[in-house]
């Protein structure tokens, strides 16, 4: 994580809900607070806080991360291990709509794969403070033929000794002489073939997959939240920039999912319960503040300004309103400023 402590709280508290016992947290660089949150999350016993500050691999600040995770004694301790981003959601259907629930349907599981399903922008600019499941719902159909990056899944699976290495969408370091006893469910409680236990990290296209849990991927957010996810540039792929491209790619709104509220009433009691902390309630509130303030310097920026205006022009925002335009306006007026000083 870096820079996220908007999200932070929300985003654990509905995991805790969906039945983590145990959170291993990487951050780095992080100007919002989000490493303090964190720092006292740790102090809750629910969290391991490990910072990633570099110096990085050649492989980068995610795999960097993750190979510290790997040594930490809570992963080699754990049962079962995902790998989460901050904006992606386990959304389980099975059973009381928790991960032990996903794993007692499917009992045989040496892994699950679970589906993303990408979660629009739905036209909303501003960003606020209220959760993301909340102000999200617009989604992908739930049978998809292409892009493949729609059918990309994370994976759930038992930490006995057949992957030596946690990876981003699946687990890596296969022991060769466990493998064939390994068995691979999709969330349709299909057994999936053997491609699966080494080196596929999509899922069948043209078919359902969402019968007993998805991931739902809020990879847009709002308008705002996007021109800050940009100015960050990306885990994975750090030499990638963030542009247009990637918002049409995953900008999908033409179906309606609002499944994971299942957890809404048990999470908004975690959520309530953790903003009441007189340390995480007054981090959080300074994260929110930061992320506001951050934007309005970013559109001081004539990139970061002009790729604002098309996330404005692109489908299914095609007309610009009169409230953005004057809004959009405003910060070049404040530009021309700036730069005349």
């Amino acid at each position: 994580m870096r820079n996220e402590g908007a999200f932070l709280l929300d985003w654990f508290a509905h995991h805790l809900a969906a039945g983590v016992s145990h959170f291993v947290v990487l951050s780095n660089d992080c100007q919002d607070g989000t490493d303090a949150m964190l720092d006292r999350l740790e102090g809750t016993g629910w969290l391991t806080h490990i910072r990633n500050d570099g110096p990085y691999t050649k492989a980068g600040i995610q795999f960097t991360g993750l190979r510290l995770a790997d040594a930490s004694a809570a992963v080699k301790e754990a049962d079962w291990i995902i790998a989460l981003d901050i904006d992606e959601f386990v959304n389980v259907h099975a059973g009381d709509h928790t991960l032990p629930a996903l794993i007692a349907a499917l009992p045989e599981a040496t892994a699950i794969a679970i589906t993303w399903r990408l979660f629009g922008n739905g036209d909303v600019i501003r960003y606020a403070d209220r959760p993301v499941t909340e102000t999200f719902t617009h989604c992908a159909p739930e049978i998809l033929y292409w892009p493949w990056r729609a059918a990309m899944f994370k994976t759930l699976y038992r930490n006995d000794g057949t992957y030596r290495q946690i990876g981003v969408h699946r687990p890596r370091g296969p022991n060769r002489g466990r493998l064939p006893d390994a068995r691979w469910y999709d969330c349709q409680g299909n057994l999936l073939n053997d491609q699966f236990k080494t080196r596929r990290i999509f899922s069948n296209f043209g078919m359902p997959m969402y019968r007993l849990a998805q991931i739902n991927h809020y990879a847009l957010g709002a308008m705002e939240s996007y021109i800050l996810k940009a100015d960050r540039g990306r885990a994975v792929h750090g030499d990638h920039d963030l542009g247009a491209d990637y918002w049409i790619e995953r900008n999908f709104n033409t179906a309606t999912d609002t499944t994971i509220s299942a957890l809404a009433e048990p999470s908004g009691r975690l959520r309530t319960e953790l903003r009441a902390d007189p340390v995480l309630g007054p981090l959080h509130e300074a994260a929110v503040a930061w992320r506001k303030a951050r934007f309005d310097e970013l559109m001081l920026k004539d990139e970061m300004r002009a790729l604002f205006g098309r996330l404005l022009m692109t489908p299914p925002s095609r007309t610009l309103t009169n409230p953005s335009a004057r809004r959009l306006m405003r910060y070049a007026e404040m530009s021309r400023a700036t730069d005349q000083q």
